[in-house]
């Protein structure tokens, strides 16, 4: 009687998928309103939280913004300067999540906003997948051996490149976001500047000119008029912006060291993930690990691109660069493996020289934009980036940790059992590139309006961001529990392990909603720059799920092992909710 649930698990896995997936967001959003609306009755269930926009800021660059806003601006209102907002205006924090809740699918300026940034970021992040899709099909026509070589080589480099990507890439999109912002505001209130002074100069000129003059000077008339003009042409075209420079050092930087460490201790590392000396893997193995690893710097670098285009709010021009890259690395593979007979060494050639042509199409298209190069070393921002940058390096690591000990457990109950769980996670993970979209858009919409103080933006942001996360969730949760029913045959035709992923599915759909808000939650404090609380968030969450990760798999084996997954990324989604529904840290704005 006590295993009555697991069995019923195992025996009806479709009717716990649907109990799941319909059960869990109704008990979420029905808890939430009730609270809201026992405890707010004065309150309409959708109703805007009251914003005010004073708030202690988190940077010098962000304290010079005010500076510069507050005397481009003026006076504000008396409803923005009151600091005690009456009991019916003052809100909680966690009315965030329901702010405008019917608008969420509206297309205004802030759906096309975040529409514009959050699919060209969710196109150029399945793109890769697709590219490597591809590669990996003609490989396979080598044969097995170079297959499972080659396999074995790309989860080594990307693993080694995950440390320094995810960092650098979110840190850049932040810090970048935040600058352009206050340069864009610092070059408007210039030009007003510039725009008053002219019109005083004018107004003096006209006065010193008589008027029955004025027809027999027409030099003096041109001089007055073309004041505006000759001031404009003196400023300069392209911005500087110090935190993308100093992401590109750090990005090129980090590029040499990465190839230098992987073609140095190649052989080991493959030693280590498995690959005896004996092994007739490991020449093959070694081949494309090190050629590939020439292209460690054109990646780093172009990542930390990618990062500075998306503070621009600009992920077109990474799409576009990606999607040349990928076709090239397509239409170069067949000639490079069965023209020229190079075999794996071709198809890294291939991707080498892929990676190449993105950096230098970004590279081309940023110099159009910025200067590259700061006035001195002394406006790179090194300290600012290494500090945020450890931060999240902690992240990754407790992240990475979790998903390969879950892993691990796998291997553990067996090959069916392993072949199962690769088909389930890497459906898992695959679906989260989708809302990492959404995750892009709020972090740098965010960042851009916590810079320029625009606290109501910032709420209507985070509001629509997470209210797309959930419903993409739950448009993700059904189609994966109707589909990998079907899709799992895909994968393998061997029916034991089309039982254990039918098992695995109703986790597999029925977090799509969790994971989308964790993602999304991921987003929101990166674009709040709250790195420091997604770090130490992040240790806490990973300690909690290892610690069930040990105790379910051994106890209920596989489904133990999705059980602890589950509860590893609903601690994520709540670590999010926690820190902006008690409007903690960069939320504190939200109780007033």
């Amino acid at each position: 009687m006590p295993n009555f649930p697991l069995a019923f698990l195992k025996r009806n896995p479709d009717k716990y998928f649907l109990l799941l997936c319909f059960l869990f967001p109704t008990l979420l959003l029905g808890s939430l309103s009730s609270f809201r609306s026992s405890n707010f009755p004065e309150t309409s269930f959708l109703g805007p939280p009251a914003i005010v926009t004073e708030v202690v800021l988190r940077s010098p660059a962000a304290t010079e913004m005010g500076r510069l806003k507050g005397s481009s601006l003026g006076a504000t209102s008396s409803e923005e300067d009151d600091p005690f907002p009456s009991v019916k205006e003052r809100r909680i924090p966690i009315c965030i999540f329901f702010r405008n809740a019917r608008l969420v699918l509206k297309f205004d300026e802030l759906g096309r906003e975040i529409a514009q940034i959050a699919l060209p970021a969710a196109l150029a992040l399945t793109a890769d997948p697709i590219a490597s899709l591809v590669d990996t099909a003609f490989i396979g026509q080598i044969g097995p051996v170079e297959l499972a070589a080659v396999g074995i080589s790309i989860a080594l480099f990307n693993q080694v490149s995950r440390i320094a990507i995810f960092p650098l890439v979110s840190v850049t999109t932040s810090f970048v976001a935040e600058e352009d912002t206050i340069g864009r505001v610092s070059s408007e209130t210039q030009e007003s500047e510039c725009l008053e002074a002219c019109s005083m100069e004018n107004a003096e000129n006209k006065e010193l000119i008589p008027q029955n003059e004025s027809s027999d000077h027409p030099s003096e008339s041109v001089r007055i008029s073309s004041c505006n003009v000759s001031k404009f042409e003196q400023m300069p075209s392209r911005r500087h912006i110090p935190s993308a420079s100093s992401a590109l050092v750090i990005g090129s930087v980090l590029g040499f060291l990465q190839a230098i460490f992987l073609i140095s201790v190649a052989k080991p590392l493959l030693n280590f993930m498995g690959v005896r000396s004996d092994s007739p893997m490991l020449t093959p193995a070694q081949q494309y690990l090190t050629l590939r690893s020439l292209g460690a710097p054109a990646v780093l670098l172009s990542l930390a691109m990618q990062g500075v285009f998306r503070g621009f709010k600009d992920t077109k021009t990474p799409l576009y660069a990606t999607v040349v890259g990928d076709v090239t690395n397509i239409i170069l593979d067949p000639l490079f493996i069965f023209v020229f007979h190079l075999g794996v060494r071709g198809a890294a050639i291939a991707h080498v020289i892929s990676q190449y042509v993105i950096s230098l199409i970004l590279l081309w298209r940023l110099m159009k934009q910025i200067d590259l190069l700061p006035p001195s070393i002394k406006h790179l921002q090194f300290g600012r980036f290494l500090k945020n940058g450890f931060l999240l390096l902690m992240r990754v690591v407790a992240v990475t940790f979790c998903v390969t000990l879950a892993a691990s457990m796998a291997a553990h109950l067996g090959p069916t059992s392993m072949a199962a769980f690769q088909v389930c996670l890497q459906v898992w993970l695959a679906m989260s590139l989708l809302a990492d979209g959404l995750a892009v858009a709020g972090q740098a919409i965010l960042a851009s309006a916590f810079a320029n103080k625009d606290y109501k933006k910032a709420t209507e942001t985070a509001s629509r961001v997470l209210q797309l996360g959930l419903l993409l969730g739950l448009a993700l949760a059904v189609l994966l529990g109707v589909g990998m029913h079907f899709g799992a045959r895909l994968f393998t035709r061997d029916v034991s392990v089309l039982h254990v992923i039918s098992i695995g599915i109703p986790f597999v759909a029925a977090t799509q909603p969790i994971n989308a808000l964790a993602f999304v939650f991921d987003g929101i404090n990166f674009g709040a720059s709250d790195f420091a609380y997604s770090a130490y968030s992040m240790v806490a969450v990973a300690a909690v799920s290892i610690l069930c990760l040990f105790i379910l798999s051994s106890s209920h084996g596989f489904i133990g092992i999705w059980i602890a997954l589950t509860i590893y990324m609903s601690l994520r989604a709540f670590a999010g909710f926690w820190r902006i529904g008690t409007g903690k840290g960069p939320w504190k704005f939200l109780w007033s």
